[in-house]
């Protein structure tokens, strides 16, 4: 009798059910805000693009992900501790056709990431290699920790 009552209740609470119907929600509601607004392809995540950054004594390495960017199509500025990466990312063809699943966004960006050092903007080199851009970002001669000596008495 005890398990008969424990299958049924299983049966009537699926948390699984619940989140299934959040999930449907959601789309249901991002279908209505693309339709309403039509900003399909703004990026829903904390930003891009993707960024790792590493600090040590000499600077800063940005390393960020721009999958089918042009090099030519990105714009780094460098102002006292901000790194600005702008850039446009061309929407891909699918003529006479209509999206299935998009889950990969297009158009303009814009990334600032904000760094604990003023950087020496004369100095600073940028690569892009395979949807790869890398940023070596030196740390202003003014901003190096300094050793400094201790004399004896």
């Amino acid at each position: 009798m005890l398990w008969n009552s424990i299958e049924t209740l299983t049966r009537e609470f699926d948390p699984w059910k619940e989140f299934e119907e959040m999930r449907k929600t959601l789309q249901n509601l991002e279908r209505e805000m693309e339709r309403i607004f039509g900003t399909d392809d703004i990026p829903v995540s904390g930003g891009y693009p993707p960024v790792n950054v590493w600090i040590n004594s000499e600077g800063a390495y940005v390393a960020a992900e721009l999958p089918g960017v042009k090099p030519e199509d990105v714009e780094i500025t460098v102002v006292g501790k901000s790194l600005k990466i702008t850039g446009k990312r061309p929407e891909e063809e699918g003529k006479d056709a209509r999206y299935h699943l998009k889950e990969r966004w297009h158009g303009e960006f814009a990334r600032t990431i904000e760094l604990p050092f003023h950087v020496d903007p004369d100095k600073v080199e940028a690569k892009f290699s395979r949807g790869l851009l890398t940023v070596n970002l030196p740390r202003a001669e003014e901003e190096k920790p300094r050793k400094i000596t201790v004399e004896a008495a």
